[in-house]
């Protein structure tokens, strides 16, 4: 199998088998990302969609000055950003206008609650935003947070640590 880099150089030569390569190689890393910030399999689908056709369209420019799955996270994360923005003003129904039929429905209320939280995300500064994304969707250690950016471990610790503060403030209050 070749590495991210030999498919990149390829598709730059012209071999689009080499692209779709890439694609299969990222695909579900890619639709899981973002599965993890929307809870909807249709909208991560959509969002991954966008990101390989960005690739599509600039991975012909590529400079070859970082890794790959660097560049790829920066795409993402800008894909992430851009749709929390353009729908954080969507919230889940509010429980008292939903239909009472007696039963707790725990499932709506754990939905709602992660709609809750990633409502919440989207209104912290872009910096915050961009680090608790990557340490709740992705997992991502500190020093991996720090390459993907470009700030330093201790600035990428500190920005967790105020969104998570800050969430927390919001959270608490509603």
């Amino acid at each position: 199998m070749q590495n991210d880099h030999d498919l990149i150089k390829e598709y730059q030569n012209g071999n689009i088998s080499a692209y779709d390569q890439l694609i299969k190689n990222h695909l579900s890393n890619t639709v899981g990302f973002f599965f993890n910030i929307t809870g909807d399999r249709m909208v991560a689908e959509d969002l991954a969609q966008d990101v390989f056709f960005k690739l599509y369209t600039h991975l012909k420019k590529f400079r070859f000055e970082s890794k790959f799955s660097t560049y790829l996270y920066r795409v993402k994360l800008n894909a992430a950003n851009s749709w929390l923005k353009r729908n954080k003003w969507k919230n889940i129904l509010h429980l008292d206008q939903a239909p009472d039929t007696g039963e707790r429905d725990t499932e709506l209320e754990q939905e709602w609650t992660r709609k809750e939280l990633w409502d919440a995300v989207a209104k912290l500064p872009n910096k915050q935003r961009k680090v608790v994304i990557m340490r709740i969707a992705k997992e991502m250690p500190y020093k991996e947070i720090s390459e993907v950016t470009g700030m330093t471990e201790g600035t990428a610790k500190v920005n967790f640590h105020h969104a998570v503060r800050s969430l927390k403030e919001w959270l608490n209050n509603d």
